[in-house]
């Protein structure tokens, strides 16, 4: 089941372990839109809109964890497309032991800080402790959230994309079942969503756990395994800390967008979920993209393979943009029936809200295809620098705007900063990519000449 990317047709390959990726993907967003829709069709708007709230935060923290655990495992695919898998052992011990280290780090922080967070957030006083009752749980489960995107990471960096696909399928039907159940049956309201997704992400991490020690022979770990390798684990710190910072970095320009939003009011911010869940539907192709580029281009890395690296990003670009466009239209299309998803009663007022977001952000889906292969293939080949300064520029871009957006009020310019944060991170990741790979071509050229006059 595992998928050697060092061989063959890059476009064979890169649709081979997209699709599963893919639906992945989907299906992790769909238990987090089934929480939304079950929250507003069953709690109401203000419920709603206080789960939106805290939709940044929420990013900004798992982002933070999502961005270290792949990191850590960046070295994995490099050591298993190398075939050294004495190695590859050795760093998924590394990464376990710290990701355990950062997890109670970042559970403790989040929960001390998080009425903080909220507060400096401007969280409407009317949706507030319904806010603070949803992410607290969400925070006591870190740590579940962070085992299953730590196991799919190491099976996805020896080409398995599959089994985290089947875990997952799993996890989002057993969240739709405790969804109805805690929120329908027993009324815990917004408490009962947050058990709900923590339980289906425990569920789907143990599950990727037991079979990533069991079933897979080349990471089939040993004591001596899970003992630091203070090499590997410098290797893993310098492309896991920044790639965590990059999330990071993204989710304070999202958090300060979701402060100037708040100043709009409770409806508004249930509108803007709403949109925001569509909007996060349709891009996880964008994303499953960018995991899959980061597995091909380490892989690829790992035989010091750039001309296949290059082959990947252009068909990896062509299937972006061409997706891009089409889904634009699709969305648009079917926008009335996903809104009424979220809502009861007249939707006249929120449609138009909805519309507009996707109107102005779906213009931009190009660039934002951009973000997630270039950052990805950098960073497979073990350059986290160039992913996090394309962060600061979303963070720069995004924020200018919301600090405009707040002043005027204007729900537009809230709409205009996250595309602008997509355009310019995109252009600014696209040259990056360029410098390296222009700087890697000449190293290349130089290595083979000095190895004819060796000879």
């Amino acid at each position: 089941m595992n998928l050697d990317m060092t061989k063959g047709s890059p476009l064979k390959l890169i649709l081979k372990f997209l699709v599963p990726v893919l639906l992945g993907c989907l299906f992790q967003q769909l238990y987090n839109m089934v929480d939304t829709i079950i929250v507003g069709k069953g709690v109401g708007s203000d419920a709603l809109a206080a789960v939106g709230a805290t939709g940044t935060i929420v990013f900004f923290i798992l982002g933070f964890m999502n961005g270290l655990t792949t990191g850590f495992t960046v070295l994995s695919s490099q050591r298993y497309g190398a075939g050294d898998y004495e190695g590859l052992r050795k760093s998924v011990g590394n990464a376990f032991v710290l990701g355990l280290i950062v997890t109670v780090i970042m559970t403790i922080a989040s929960l001390l800080g998080m009425d903080w967070l909220l507060r400096i957030m401007q969280t409407p006083e009317d949706i507030f402790d319904m806010s603070k009752e949803y992410i607290v749980i969400i925070c006591v489960g870190i740590i579940f959230t962070t085992l299953y995107n730590l196991t799919a990471s190491i099976l996805r960096a020896v080409g398995n994309s599959k089994v985290p696909l089947y875990f997952l399928i799993l996890s989002a039907l057993l969240n739709v079942v405790l969804d109805l159940f805690f929120i329908m049956v027993l009324s815990w309201g917004v408490a009962g969503a947050a058990i709900a997704t923590v339980i289906s992400q425990g569920v789907s991490g143990i599950l990727c756990l037991v079979f990533l020690l069991t079933k897979v022979d080349i990471l089939k770990l040993k004591k001596e395994h899970f003992k630091l390798d203070p090499i590997g684990a410098k290797i893993q710190l310098n492309i896991g800390i920044p790639m965590a910072l990059q999330f990071s970095i993204t989710a304070i320009g999202t958090m300060i967008l979701q402060a100037a939003l708040n100043l709009l009011g409770s409806t508004v911010v249930a509108s803007y979920t709403a949109a925001c869940k569509v909007e996060q539907l349709v891009t996880q192709a964008f994303q499953a993209m960018g995991m899959t580029m980061a597995t091909y281009s380490a892989q690829n890395w790992g035989i010091h393979s750039t001309e296949r690296i290059r082959k990947g990003q252009k068909t990896a670009m062509v299937l972006s943009c061409s997706y891009a466009v089409i889904i634009y239209f699709v969305v648009l299309a079917i926008l009335p029936f996903m809104t009424s998803l979220f809502f009861d009663g007249d939707l006249t007022t929120v449609i138009g809200y909805v519309r507009e977001y996707i109107q102005i952000c779906g213009l931009c889906f190009i660039p934002l295809g951009m973000i997630f292969i270039y950052r990805n293939v950098l960073q497979g080949c073990g350059y986290a620098l160039f992913p996090t300064l394309g962060g600061v520029v979303e963070l720069i871009s995004r924020s200018v705007f919301a600090f405009m957006a707040a002043r005027a009020k204007s729900y537009t310019g809230i709409c205009v900063a996250n595309a602008s944060a997509w355009v310019t991170a995109g252009i600014f990741l696209w040259i990056a990519y360029l410098f390296i790979m222009k700087d890697i071509l000449k190293k290349d050229k130089e290595r083979e000449l000095q190895k004819k006059a060796d000879i």
